[in-house]
């Protein structure tokens, strides 16, 4: 019987609990002058309170569609949902803004939230604690990131915002090269030589410049070997040889140190007694960046 009453009795203070918050809610920017939520929303703002910025901006929004500060609360909403957390709502805002004002003064900064919001979407919760390779996760969001600050860039070159998108496509481009040298790897270990060598072409055709390039090189020599396509995987290895002579996968004289994919990785009794923690194996394919660019392992 006591344990009912308590039940009961706990139930009456959860539900009395969340209608207070609810009104609360509610009630938050009730009968403010616009000038009065705005300035309340950047206090907020300032104090990191991103849940109580958007809803004072919301409360604005409604309250004043029309009014002066209605179109900077709109797009003031785009960061504070960034800032939130919560990356969908910001991409929502910021395409609301741009189908909404496409000649406001500002829209360019609309433009760019939307690359820099699809730039770091993909962060997850143990990847802000732990190291996490992005180059091996999917590529999605950082193609539409790449759209994103290209279509800025074209639309408003003299932005304030295009150095910063400039920097961020370079880092993008070569994020995306080493994603395909992945790929090429994987499909080395799954005996897709023709695959793999594929891969590492369109690196060389399509991202000249980026630190993948070497391995790209490296993936066609190995790929075109296995082939036996001798002509082709020749003129790879001479190209690599000449532009990047330092390449782990040459020889001193310059010739190409093929890698036994059929064998697999071979692993000492050490490794296996330590379930792989000493004498680690080298891994099969190819990465460089710790030759080429060593801050792709920062």
């Amino acid at each position: 019987m006591n344990s009912a009453r308590t039940l009961i009795l706990l139930t009456v203070v959860f539900l009395a609990s969340c209608s207070f918050f609810n009104s609360e809610e509610e009630e938050l920017g009730a009968g403010m002058a616009e000038q009065e939520l705005y300035q309340q929303a950047q206090n907020a703002i300032e104090n990191a309170s991103y849940r109580r910025a958007i809803n004072y901006l919301q409360a604005l929004e409604s309250q004043f569609p029309f009014g002066d500060y209605a179109e900077q609360a709109q797009l003031d909403l785009v960061y504070v949902h960034y800032q939130a957390g919560d990356h969908e709502a910001a991409l929502a805002a910021a395409d609301r803004f741009i189908r909404l004002h496409p000649e406001h003064p500002n829209v360019d900064y609309a433009y760019y939230m939307r690359g820099l919001i699809n730039f770091t979407r993909e962060t997850s919760f143990v990847g802000n604690f732990l190291p996490v390779d992005l180059t091996t996760r999917d590529p999605g969001s950082a193609r539409e990131s790449f759209s994103n600050f290209t279509e800025l860039l074209v639309r408003f070159p003299e932005s304030s915002y295009a150095p910063d998108a400039r920097k961020r496509l370079i880092y993008i481009r070569n994020m995306l090269a080493r994603q395909e040298i992945n790929v090429a790897n994987y499909y080395f270990k799954r005996g897709a030589y023709l695959a793999a060598a594929n891969r590492g072409k369109f690196v060389v055709e399509n991202f000249q410049g980026s630190p993948a390039v070497p391995d790209g090189l490296a993936v066609m020599a190995q790929g075109y070997t296995l082939l036996g396509y001798t002509e082709q995987a020749n003129n790879a290895v001479e190209v690599l040889a000449y532009n990047y002579p330092n390449h782990p996968a040459l020889n001193s004289d310059g010739s190409f140190r093929y890698q036994d994919m059929e064998g697999g990785i071979k692993r000492s009794w050490l490794n296996r007694l330590t379930l792989g923690m000493i004498d680690r194996p080298e891994e099969l394919g190819f990465d460089t960046r710790d030759l080429y660019n060593p801050q792709y392992r920062e």
